[in-house]
């Protein structure tokens, strides 16, 4: 069974720091670029991060640049996503999803999904 699982959310106080990680079983990770997702309430989800399937490279949404790093594992098959700075605003269920390029980093690109992490900022 294909599956990720997002692991490392939780409640942090603004400023403070989290990783998230994503960890996939019955597929090889490393065949994949791994995007990573977020969702408040009452809000669209949209895109964060991307690695690609090497880890060469990476892409990031504007509002967690400089402040969110992207990276892999592919002999653990597990990606990571290492968030700094973290600001209220950035609240949300964190999700990661698999597809065969980063592309744009729109939902319908990826594949597979997790069912996601809680990540809350509050102080």
């Amino acid at each position: 069974q294909l599956q990720l699982v997002e692991s490392g959310g939780g409640l942090v106080q603004p400023g403070g720091a989290l990783r998230l990680s994503c960890a996939a079983s019955g597929f090889t990770l490393a065949n994949y670029a791994i995007g990573w997702f977020r969702q408040s309430p009452g809000k669209e989800r949209e895109g964060v991060s991307c690695i690609s399937s090497s880890g060469a490279r990476t892409n990031y949404a504007d509002s967690v640049k400089g402040r969110f790093t992207a990276s892999r594992d592919n002999a653990k098959n597990t990606v990571y996503l290492q968030m700094n700075s973290l600001k209220p605003e950035d609240t949300a269920i964190y999700y990661c999803a698999a597809a065969v390029a980063c592309f744009k980093l729109r939902q319908y690109e990826y594949e597979y999904w997790g069912q996601g992490t809680q990540v809350t900022v509050s102080s």
